[in-house]
Order: structure tokens, then sequence, then C-alpha cells
């Protein structure tokens, strides 16, 4: 198991914007962090961070596109590394993480049960990953099943389902309270193909979800321009786009479903820390985010076999993220939370080659950490 160094100086900024948004008074954990921090020697640099730098940088200059890294450590050596360049980027299916934490702080707080059922719909219905596309509509699923199916498949209409189930609003809000600025809109995945195409066509929003599915049995690129022209009943000429491509770099300029990865990390931190869900909530999150089904070819293929990594994929147009922690039960005595995202890669298979690359990085940082 990775043994990734108990808190600190990197954590009072986070801690800092939390207490200036009027929520409440620091709790004597945070005040204790803030102590320490405000104690450490301002040029006390972790070791391991010089190195991993070193290393990213490599990465990044290997892999087409960019390759965005942001790690940050509770430990003996704790210190975090940015390569964020300071902006947003799209999160695809990372996005599941906050939901999840949604939907399990309602739990905590006895607005919903594990075992409330919801009844599929015939409009819940979105493309992705999972088998929730393959049952009818009228079948019942409890919240925890759908959370599962959520988290571990990146099941696109189980996450839908569930959003829609604590509301937008109430999810969005429910971001800016535990980090702070830094994360975009969040909004069903549904509502991210209506955006996108919707910027095409006036009728695109008169399409329902069943049409846009169709749109995914078309060839990535012109083919599916193709298609939705010809749901749409209009011409190809009459879409507003080029290419399929820059279909999705307008959406991904929105700054919907996307955040800088200092805020994405502070998530994590807090996750991990016991201060945002119960501890048996906690514990339940982060066994599905051990558990997922498309991780095997990003960052934990980097690690050693052994490696304790809770995480989350995301893969969307030119777009792909991998977010986790590694020794999760560790805490604040030696978890590290990584979020990673790629763009403008190519083929997919050159990202994967970075959060590879990146994992095997991150064992070295914990030889290099503990000495």
């Amino acid at each position: 198991m990775i043994r990734l160094p108990h808190p600190l100086p990197w954590l009072l900024p986070a801690l800092l914007l939390l207490g200036g948004c009027g929520q409440r008074p620091a709790s004597p954990v945070e005040q204790q962090a803030q102590e320490q921090a405000e104690a450490a020697p301002a040029d006390a640099a972790a070791a391991w961070i010089a190195p991993l730098d070193e290393a990213v940088a490599a990465i990044d200059t290997r892999m087409p596109g960019r390759f965005g890294v942001h790690v940050s450590r509770f430990g003996d050596q704790a210190g975090t590394l940015d390569r964020g360049e300071d902006r947003a980027w799209y999160l695809s299916s990372t996005i599941k993480v906050p939901v999840a934490i949604a939907v399990l702080e309602a739990v905590d707080a006895g607005d919903l049960s594990l075992d409330e059922e919801r009844v599929l719909a015939e409009s819940d219905f979105v493309d992705g990953a999972g088998d929730m596309l393959q049952h009818r509509p009228g079948e019942r699923f409890t919240i925890a099943t759908l959370l599962e199916k959520s988290l571990r498949d990146s099941d696109s209409t189980a996450t839908d389902m569930l959003i829609r189930r604590i509301g937008e609003d109430r999810l969005n809000r429910r971001i800016a309270a535990w980090v702070g600025d830094g994360f975009g809109p969040v909004t069903t995945i549904l509502q991210v193909r209506y955006d996108a195409y919707g910027a095409l066509h006036p009728g695109v929003k008169d399409l329902d979800n069943r049409q846009l599915l169709q749109l995914r049995q078309a060839e990535a690129g012109e083919p599916r321009l193709q298609a939705l022209a010809a749901l749409l009943g209009v011409p190809r000429s009459q879409l507003k786009a080029d290419s399929l491509q820059a279909v999705f770099d307008d959406y991904y300029a929105s700054g919907r479903n996307a955040a800088t990865l200092p805020a994405f990390a502070r998530l994590l931190e807090r996750l991990v820390a016991g201060e945002l869900l119960s501890e048996s909530s906690t514990a339940l999150l982060l066994g599905h985010m051990r558990e997922i089904g498309t991780g095997g070819r990003r960052i934990q293929a980097g690690l050693p076999a052994d490696a304790d990594f809770a995480q989350k994929t995301g893969t969307q147009q030119q777009r792909a993220c991998n977010v986790g922690i590694l020794d999760p039960d560790r805490g604040r005595d030696g978890a590290t939370v990584v979020v990673a995202c790629a763009e403008d890669f190519g083929e997919l298979a050159q990202a994967e080659q970075a959060f590879q690359a990146l994992g095997r990085a991150l064992a070295q940082a914990a030889t290099d950490a503990n000495g």
C-alpha cells in the first residue's frame, strides 16, 4: 500500500476561504490546522514536490494538448503541487463525485433515505456507460442502487435521476458551501447534450432524450452532425458548426460542469478529512470509488498493485479526467488527493498514457516522501 504522508500548511487557504463565507466559526480542528500552518516555515517545501513537479512537466511535454495536475498531501510532509494553470477544466463524469456527496449529505440530514425508490421514466434515459439503458421504464431503483451505478459504472442515467431527486439548485449551493469559488454550474448529463447541440439550431430544444440518444449511434465527427441535421429535418448547412470538435469547444468555454483543479481538490480534501459526511456515508462513498470499473487504464495502472486508490474518471470529446484519493483511510494522517485532467490529446490512448505516467510519478513521490 502506498503511504503518503498530518494537516497542514496547504489546507489553510481552503479553511480561510470557507471561514470567510459566513457559514460558521472555525472548528477546533480547523483552528489547530491554521495555527500549525502559521507556525510552519514559509520556505519548508516537502521533499516530494520538486521531483513530482519535474515529472509532471515532462508528462505534459510528451502528451499532445495540455495536462493539468493538482496533488495535495496530508501528513508529516504535507504540501501541494498545483499545475492546474489557474483556470477551470472540464470535469465530464467526475461531477458524479459531488453529486454523490450531495445525496449522502441529504441522507445524513434525514432528508432522504438510501432505501427510497425512484421509478425509471422514459425521459430519464441518457447516453453513457452502465446498464440503465437496458432497463424498462417503470422499473424501480433505490437511491443506494442508483448511487452505486453512478459511481462504480459511471452510469449517466442513474446520475441524472439522483440530480433530479436533490435538485440542481441545491446541488450547486452545496458545492459552493463546501469549496467556495472554483466550480462552474453543474447540470444533468442530459442538459450537457442540450446545451452543446442547442447552439447549432433552435430546433434542438424540441428533441426528446431518446432522439438525442440516437446521435451516439453515429460516429463522432461529421457523421454525428449529419445525424443531428436528419433528426431536425434540416440541411446540414443549417447547423452552425464547422465540426463536432468546434461544437464541444464552444460548450467547454461556457464553464458549465468545470472547475479549477484546486477547487476539486478542496472537495476531496474535506471529504477524506471527514468534514462533509458522516463516517458511514464517507465509508460508503469511498468504497464505491475504490471499485469503479473505468479506472484501470489511467492513474491506477501506474500505481503498485496493492495501492489503495479511491477514484473517479471522466471522458468526453477531447477531454479526460481522473480524480482520487490515495490511502483514504489514513485521512489527515497521510491521505493524498490527486486531480488530473487532459485536453486536446488526439487519441484517448495518449491521455491514458499520461495518466499512467502520473501514477508512476506518484509512486515515486511516495518513496521520496518516506525518505
